[in-house]
């Protein structure tokens, strides 16, 4: 079939975005789902960092690449072998899919799956899967999902099936922003009654640190960043104090859990320096690789810390997302107000900017 979607042509081009267009909006041929497949025509669709972390270099994918990973949708067609979903059924799209047999898959979210990460790598659905063409040559998945379009193909353990009266545009945060800040807190940080925990870096991800701290009700929720708009936007979400890094640092805050959500040096510096003895900094920002940091392992064995990396929040997401669309249906989790503006595909260039430049916090590509 033919579809519509928002093409990555080159890697590291200079910003502003807008002027260089390192994204074009093309007509592509999109083949039907194969066995375990099936077609999603695409509601929302989130831009994330993780986006601009291609678009940038600092995680380069093979191009030309159909970009977008955070996202829902709903179910057009299923391919052979896939009986367990409806068409017509919403879906959240999940960037990390699970093939359960591998080792990875065995750590109950600690590790990620060894097939879909070596997937996710070559720019294929899990497995090896190419279902993209644009005049004959083979166009990239990115990351199994390929979101920024009016339709997907993508492997049934790349969605999570989610009740209807869950918009499309908190399902689609559902699947990558919540899973990560979420998953940071619970099943990470997992803070007790009466800890304070502080979130460092105030995005997409960080927020929804917040929103799921704020609604599990252990402590205080104390939001940092360095861009003082966001520390506003933590208060109106039910952080009960915030910060400046500088402030932060100077007033010598201290707390028992510690997440970086900013996925830069200074931020995880920062974040150990805020963490309490006995405590534990939960890092799930996504720096660039040469990145190097400067922390004292004397204060590590000194004060019994702990440093934890977590990709995608130590999600299972088949297992966690359910958790908090309940929590969303209950009203203790207002996704919703992660959503900075609600934007056409035609925009997405712009739109990368206003990530780069720290001025939007969720933005939503709407397919209506």
């Amino acid at each position: 079939m033919r579809i519509r979607g928002a093409v990555l042509e080159e890697i590291g081009r200079s910003a502003p975005y807008a002027a260089s267009r390192p994204i074009t909006i093309s007509e592509l041929e999109l083949d039907g789902p194969g066995p375990g497949e099936i077609l999603v025509k695409i509601d929302a669709a989130g831009l994330c960092h993780s986006d601009l972390s291609v678009v940038n270099g600092v995680r380069p994918r093979p191009v030309p690449m159909l970009l977008g990973h955070e996202s829902a949708g709903t179910v057009a067609t299923l391919g052979a072998g896939v009986d367990d979903l409806d068409v017509g059924q919403r879906v959240v799209m999940t960037f990390l899919p699970r093939c359960g047999q591998c080792a990875g898959c065995e750590t109950s979210g600690k590790l990620p799956c060894e097939l879909g990460a070596a997937s996710n790598g070559a720019g294929t659905l899990l497995g090896g899967g190419l279902r993209l063409r644009r005049g004959g040559q083979i166009v990239r998945h990115h990351l199994g999902v390929s979101a920024f379009a009016t339709h997907a193909v993508v492997n049934r353990h790349s969605v999570v099936p989610v009740p209807r009266d869950v918009p499309p545009e908190v399902a689609a945060l559902l699947g990558c922003a919540v899973l990560t800040g979420g998953g940071a807190v619970l099943n990470v940080g997992h803070p007790q009654a009466g800890q304070d925990l502080v979130i460092v870096g105030l995005g997409g991800v960080g927020m929804a640190a917040v929103i799921t701290a704020v609604a599990l009700g252990r402590g205080r929720v104390i939001g940092v960043d360095t861009v003082e708009p966001k520390l506003a936007w933590a208060r109106k979400l039910g952080a009960d104090a915030v910060y400046t890094t500088a402030r932060a640092l100077e007033i010598g805050l201290k707390a028992p859990v510690v997440i970086e959500a900013a996925g830069h040096r200074r931020a995880f510096e920062a974040a150990v320096q805020l963490t309490a003895p006995g405590g534990t900094t939960v890092t799930v920002g996504l720096p660039h690789p040469d990145a190097r940091a400067e922390i004292s392992p004397l204060v590590l064995t000194a004060e019994a810390r702990t440093i934890v990396g977590s990709y995608l929040g130590s999600a299972v997401p088949s297992r966690d997302i359910p958790t908090y669309v309940e929590m969303y249906r209950e009203g203790r989790l207002p996704v919703q107000g992660l959503i900075s503006s609600m934007i056409g595909l035609d925009e997405i260039n712009e739109a990368m900017d206003a990530l780069a430049q720290g001025e939007a916090l969720r933005q939503i590509i709407v397919f209506n």
